[in-house]
């Protein structure tokens, strides 16, 4: 028995327990105590206040809170895009029209929906600014282009001068510039409707003596989108980059627009 104790006290120490004496009826009470602590000190490890699936559980609270916050915050930039967008509305800058192309074609303004259109306004009479402006837009176009996956823009001439204006005039003048250019005319009465629409400021000026004369009018750009909206305008000082950057701008937001949940 004393030998027995003498191993088991050597076991019971290696475990930091120390006994000095034992009884014969205890032998089973301590062995059963043994048994049950080695189990114990196994089978508790890892286990506290902290586990790893407490903190699974957590990453996945915190990841999902922050990826409503970022939807909640991408929602408040559609609204307020969806906003400037009514407001640019109220303005009342644009519409339908019908005019004439430069083949004596009818043209409504419904025929441009889904597509982007760069709108001036002038005449072919013009001595330098229309011509400028013209070619400005064709560079414009051109560059924009070059990038196919930007959509494509319409460029679109009207005339603000419709006596002297016909759809052949208008034909030989826009050839000038380039093949994507629609010229548009009509009579007095639509050309001014279209004008009133755009706000666009046209007066012509005395007659010379071989009865010509230039006409006064607005220099301005009209940006519409695919929906027929008008949403940007450029003027005689914006330059061929700057009015890239504008369109592509945007278009992004018009995207941005169609692709909301809201």
């Amino acid at each position: 028995m004393s030998s027995f104790l003498t191993k088991l006290n050597r076991v019971l120490c290696s475990r930091n327990i120390v006994i000095s004496s034992i009884k014969k009826d205890d032998l089973c009470l301590v062995r059963s105590k043994s048994f049950s602590t080695g189990t114990g000190s196994n089978t508790g490890k890892g286990k506290g206040p902290v586990t790893w699936k407490s903190v699974g559980i957590t990453a996945c609270i915190g990841g999902g809170l922050l990826m409503y916050m970022q939807y909640l915050k991408a929602a408040k930039e559609q609204k307020i895009l969806r906003e400037r967008q009514r407001a640019l509305g109220k303005a009342s800058i644009g519409g339908h029209f019908e005019l004439t192309d430069h083949n004596k074609k009818k043209r409504k303004s419904d025929e441009f929906l889904g597509q982007w259109i760069l709108i001036y306004f002038g005449f072919t009479h013009c001595p330098d600014v229309c011509p400028d402006e013209l070619e400005k837009i064709v560079q414009v176009v051109n560059k924009l282009d070059q990038d196919s996956s930007v959509p494509k823009i319409q460029p679109i001439f009207i005339t603000v001068d419709p006596v002297r204006d016909t759809p052949e005039v208008v034909g030989q003048y826009i050839k000038e510039f380039s093949p994507k250019l629609i010229g548009l005319t009509g009579n007095v009465e639509e050309v001014e409707k279209v004008c009133r629409a755009y706000r666009v400021y046209f007066s012509a000026g005395p007659r010379d003596r071989d009865d010509d004369y230039i006409v006064d009018h607005t220099i301005i750009t009209y940006l519409v989108n695919p929906d027929g909206q008008f949403v940007d305008y450029y003027g005689q000082t914006k330059k061929v980059d700057e009015i890239c950057d504008s369109i592509l701008i945007n278009i992004a937001k018009y995207g941005q627009l169609q692709s909301s949940w809201f």
